[in-house]
């Protein structure tokens, strides 16, 4: 049997995200836009609740087109905020269009938006070596300084604790436990 980390419960769709997605390094501008948003709509839920919501999610928001998202309207919203399959919150889906749009501008300045958030991390993931789950912080000087940068930028709903979230899942840290078969799969 596959040794995994501790926060795994026996859940399918958990066990497929830690084993195929959670912490591979990830660049693809779209994706990444995804796990942002993903990441932000997750504050104050749990992560299956949106990993159960996500498909839902992907339908509602165009597959994370940031380009189209960012051209949201009133009416766009009003028919988010009564669609069951998501979080239907409208400060968060509000910010979702915004942050596309600021999105989009570190784009320009940087060519992508996988370069500018990268260069959190010197462009490389950084590898940590947790033996217990306790020993993973909540947050990092890397996701401070991410989450400020990002908010001067105007970004909405991304502070320090939620950037760390996406710095864990894009692979810019690998924060599987040692014991974690994952663990050196991503080294």
């Amino acid at each position: 049997m596959k040794k995994r980390c501790a926060w795994v419960t026996q859940e399918e769709i958990y066990i497929n995200y830690h084993d195929k997605e959670w912490g591979l390094p990830i660049y693809d501008e779209q994706k990444l836009y995804e796990l942002l948003t993903l990441e932000s709509f997750q504050a104050g839920l749990s992560w299956i609740t949106i990993l159960k919501k996500r498909k839902n999610f992907r339908a509602a928001f165009d597959n994370f087109d940031y380009k189209k998202i960012a051209s949201y309207d009133e009416l766009k919203i009003a028919e988010l905020l009564e669609d069951k399959g998501i979080v239907r919150n409208r400060l968060k889906i509000n910010a979702a269009v915004n942050n596309a749009l600021a999105f989009i501008k570190i784009q320009k300045e940087y060519l992508s938006f996988s370069n500018y958030a990268w260069s959190f991390v010197d462009g490389k993931s950084k590898i940590n070596h947790w033996q217990d789950r306790s020993q993973v912080p909540a947050t990092t000087k890397e996701s401070d300084s991410f989450a400020k940068d990002l908010k001067k930028r105007g970004f909405k709903f991304l502070g320090s604790t939620t950037v760390y979230a996406f710095m864990q899942s894009a692979g810019m840290v690998n924060d599987h436990s040692i014991d974690c078969f994952r663990h050196k799969e991503l080294i």
